[in-house]
């Protein structure tokens, strides 16, 4: 396979042996004493420290989180306009999964949805799942839908820490409401004193996502109404006297700092997120550590997460400052641009802040890679696989929008997952199913994604922090790359309109993993392809007790309903 030309020759680290298989020739170490850090010391965990290489080393903890999920349809007005909804234990956002740094979690997930062809399944969003691969909740994938009346358990390890998300991998349900926070604790870059936890920022119509989806394929994607912060907001001006719903808010105190763990759960929004008057210091993306920076103004895609500490430096008399979530219209279409808002407040009681908003641009670009440098340095080397896919937009035969990458708009059948695939031993996999093998271990992955098209895309990848080689407008050359040496990591990147995204990832993790366009409705519309890595190993990591069962409810549901198989859902 060919090998990306002028990278400037620089060398790469040498592969490490992984974890897993450290321990699978070694007896487990004994538990580590975790005393957690202080808001004095917030670089220390356990025996370990923010330089810890956590791709390696994690606390061993032998602490297990276990957890109970609900899929429950519900009805919710979190603007103050009633509509029917999905939600986990009957709340949006859903309970927030809680864990320490070497904690092992399970999650129990039951689906009580009563409607026709509701399968759901819960993804562990930028979990690596190393070693784990068959837990990563992708229906099409990893497993079959969970059919209503049955439960699935999910159980993985927290090698990484910070913060992220969980939710629903089949169709739209993500955007229905079926999703939830992810908080693990461990080392930061900066110190602060209290931690406000996961903030959620959604877009939201006063129609289904499912509802809208028929608009979204023939049409382009739909305007939508409004959006929420931490799953509330008003609906309509502060002067009208019509105005439902109430904002969301959150009280400081002169002299202290505040952690927010910044969530973008939208189906088609970027953000600039801002708080007036206060600067905020970013000290991880997704789940890397970043060397602190300062901002005002901060751009969050689709699936991305910022940690931020916010210092509470202002006057402590009662005043009120807007925090902004504002939809960026070069790339969304939001009926409430100027009203997704909630309210920083010192002193008793929140009143209506008379504060304005920073200056910005109205882009939907990621913020300049020179911000964002992990702390742990890491370097990628030449790769062994390349591959290039550029994406395009086309119709299929009843003139619906698809989406293509390499040519392939990915279908994928719910009842015969790739995992299911795999342990059948029947490697035909078509080519709508938008596989990609890498078959040896350890090695370097580059994949080049552009598009002539002026439509921007956030870039998740499964069961990898990725390095951004390159990412910019117009055509891709590989003098875009100037440096291997700790470029940008994380899990989900912008692939600018009518430029192109380089990304790189090693061989180090068996499984099945989907590479995808966190836009929902685009997702659903095939914009999506796999790496298939290290079949051999993939296979003897799969537990078909646990596929099969899962499989087999699925099956004599749709047998006993009459459901008809969808050709698409991840």
């Amino acid at each position: 396979m060919k090998v990306l030309g002028a990278v400037l020759g620089l060398l790469g680290v040498t592969s490490a042996v992984s974890m897993q298989e450290r321990h699978a020739k070694h007896h487990r170490p004994k538990r580590d004493a975790c005393s957690g850090n202080s808001a004095t010391d917030r670089q220390t965990w356990c025996n370990y420290d923010i330089s810890t290489d956590y791709y390696e080393v994690a606390p061993n903890t032998g602490v297990t989180r276990e957890y109970f999920f609900d899929i429950q349809e519900v009805t919710v007005a979190p603007d103050g306009y009633s509509r029917t909804a999905m939600a986990v234990n009957g709340s949006i956002p859903g309970p927030t999964i809680q864990a320490d740094w070497g904690d092992t979690v399970v999650v129990h997930v039951t689906n009580s949805l009563a409607s026709a062809k509701n399968g759901s399944s819960i993804h562990f969003h930028g979990i690596r799942q190393n070693y784990t691969n068959p837990n990563d909740g992708v229906v099409s994938i990893t497993q079959c839908p969970t059919a209503p009346g049955s439960t699935t358990s999910y159980k993985w390890r927290a090698t990484q820490y910070g913060s992220s998300w969980y939710h629903s991998h089949i169709g739209l349900q993500a955007w229905e409401g079926v999703f939830g926070g992810i908080l693990i604790n461990g080392p930061a870059t900066s110190n602060y004193d209290i931690d406000k936890g996961v903030l959620f920022l959604n877009d939201w119509s006063h129609q289904t996502a499912d509802e809208l989806y028929d608009s979204a394929q023939k049409n382009g994607p739909p305007t939508l109404d409004n959006g929420l912060i931490n799953g509330t907001n008003v609906y309509g001006d502060d002067d009208d006297r019509s105005q439902t719903g109430y904002r969301f808010n959150t009280s400081v105190t002169t002299g202290n700092s505040y952690r927010f763990r910044l969530v973008n759960a939208a189906i088609d929004t970027m953000f600039k997120f801002m708080i007036d008057n206060h600067t905020l210091t970013v000290i991880a993306m997704d789940f890397v550590p970043i060397e602190p920076f300062n901002t005002t103004v901060l751009s969050i895609a689709m699936g991305q997460r910022y940690d931020i500490i916010v210092n509470a430096d202002q006057s402590d008399a009662n005043e009120s400052f807007w925090i902004r979530a504002i939809p960026q219209e070069a790339c969304s279409d939001n009926d409430s641009v100027d009203n997704i808002k909630g309210i920083m407040y010192y002193g008793n009681s929140a009143s209506t802040p008379t504060t304005n908003e920073y200056t910005y641009t109205d882009s939907c670009d990621d913020m300049s890679m020179s911000d964002l440098i992990p702390y742990l340095k890491q370097s990628a080397s030449l790769p062994y696989y390349n591959s290039s896919e550029p994406v395009t937009l086309g119709e299929n035969s009843e003139n619906l929008f698809r989406w293509k990458m390499n040519g392939t708009s990915m279908q994928v059948y719910w009842d015969n997952p790739t995992l299911l695939q795999i342990w059948n031993n029947d490697t035909s996999f078509a080519q709508e199913s938008g596989v990609i093998e890498l078959p040896r271990a350890n090695e370097w992955s580059y994949v080049v994604i552009e598009t002539s098209l002026s439509v921007p895309h956030p870039i998740h990848l499964h069961g990898h922090d990725f390095f951004i080689l390159a990412q910019g407008t117009g055509t891709y050359s590989s003098s875009a790359i100037t440096t291997l040496t700790n470029p940008p990591r994380r899990d989900v990147a912008m692939l600018p309109g009518s430029g192109y995204l380089v990304i790189g990832f090693k061989t180090d993790n068996p499984g099945a993993w989907l590479m995808h366009c966190h836009i929902g409705w685009h997702t659903e519309e095939g914009f999506a392809i796999q790496f298939l890595e290290r079949y051999e190993e993939a296979r003897g990591l799969i537990d078909y007790s646990s596929l099969h069962s899962t499989c087999k409810a699925w099956d004599e549901y749709v047998n006993k309903s009459d459901v008809e198989e969808e050709d698409d859902g991840i």
